[in-house]
């Protein structure tokens, strides 16, 4: 292998950005055909299981088919991701259409997702103040809070509800109709993509009572099973996913820009969870978050190799977690809040999780 392409030692600084994207060039091509695969056959799975909700009897039947929904409806999302990254296809205009469609049964306005993910979450990265996704309160901003905002707080960050956070604080607060407090800008393709959403919400709730009333079944059960559980499960889905890409006794967060961005918050701020069993590929790889995060440009479908890659060339400084239901409840009883003095979380009493920092990790 070439000097130039050896493993960079951990106590070597951190290459520059460009450096890094540069190793990650011949994995950035992208297929227009094997994007339109990937979305037809998600959407037949959607079909399948929704289907299920509707032609099998059995209540426990009913429900796991709702599920099913739900998962695939997470599956479609990341390709709607990719696509609003323009990492999808080679065409940008395609890409937006695609994401579109990939997002409708998340409920997702593609526009204000584009404004809240791309801009203002990769932009700024874990950097307090801006970045808004699981942004950890400090101890003193917590104690400031009235009693039923930090319950509201506790019950966030328990590990039982992020799929709560996220239908609240991320899409109901900042994607679907949001007020001037949470998007200031107001753009009228806001409008337009939230009205399609709520349009196609209208007509898939509409066929779901219309399936029931066909087959003389309860419209309750039918549309509980086939509309509401799916979109219940997908909150979890991605509340779940989002808190664990970010929240980590080695994840740094910042208050400062200048150390925020000498820190490359890119590698610093994310984390590699990974699964048996091939789960990680089941997710379209979106767990491959370092790469994601390092070149958005790079096609889920290449987020594997990608990983590898910096993994191999930046040894020990990218965070990887093996998942565990008990790494992800002592997490969850860990990382409360952030003390950005000693540069660390703390649980609710102010007891360290993670190791003190006195350099921008």
């Amino acid at each position: 292998m070439p000097a130039s392409l050896a493993p960079i030692p951990a106590d070597q600084p951190l290459p520059h950005r460009k450096t890094l994207r540069a190793w990650l060039i011949p994995l950035s091509s992208r297929t227009t055909l094997w994007a339109l695969v990937l979305l037809v056959f998600d959407y037949a799975l959607l079909l399948a299981a929704l289907a299920g909700t509707v032609l099998i009897d059995a209540v426990w039947g009913k429900l796991l088919c709702g599920l099913a929904a739900g998962f695939v409806t997470g599956r479609l999302f990341i390709i709607g991701h990719d696509a609003c990254h323009q990492s999808l296809t080679p065409h940008r205009r395609l890409n937006k259409w695609l994401g579109r469609i990939a997002f409708l049964p998340s409920l997702t306005p593609f526009s204000l997702w584009d404004v809240g993910h791309n801009v203002i979450h990769h932009g700024y990265t874990n950097l307090k103040g801006v970045d808004f996704v699981w942004a950890p309160l400090t101890q003193a901003e917590y104690q400031a809070l009235t009693p039923f905002q930090r319950l509201r707080d506790r019950i966030y960050r328990s590990g039982w509800a992020p799929g709560l956070y996220y239908m609240i604080e991320i899409w109901w607060n900042r994607m679907f109709f949001p007020n001037r407090a949470h998007m200031p800008t107001r753009r009228p393709i806001f409008i337009k993509d939230c009205l399609l959403v709520s349009a196609f919400a209208v007509l898939w709730a509409g066929v779901m009572v219309a399936a029931a009333l066909a087959t003389a079944q309860p419209v309750a059960a039918v549309l509980l099973s086939g509309f509401v559980l799916p979109f219940l499960f997908w909150n979890a889905m991605i509340g779940f996913v989002v808190y664990v890409h970010h929240t980590h006794v080695k994840v740094s967060w910042h208050d400062d820009k200048a150390a925020w961005s000498q820190a490359q918050p890119f590698v610093s701020t994310t984390v590699h969870l990974t699964f048996p069993l091939g789960i990680g590929a089941v997710l379209h790889h979106i767990m491959e978050h370092t790469a994601h995060h390092v070149d958005m440009s790079i096609p889920l479908y290449r987020l594997k190799q990608a990983q590898s890659k910096l993994e191999h060339m930046l040894p020990e400084r990218i965070v990887v977690q093996p998942f565990s239901w008990r790494w992800y409840f002592d997490t969850a009883r860990q990382c409360k809040l952030y003390d950005y003095s000693r540069r660390c979380w703390t649980d609710y009493a102010g007891r360290a999780a993670s190791p003190q920092r006195s350099e921008p990790a």
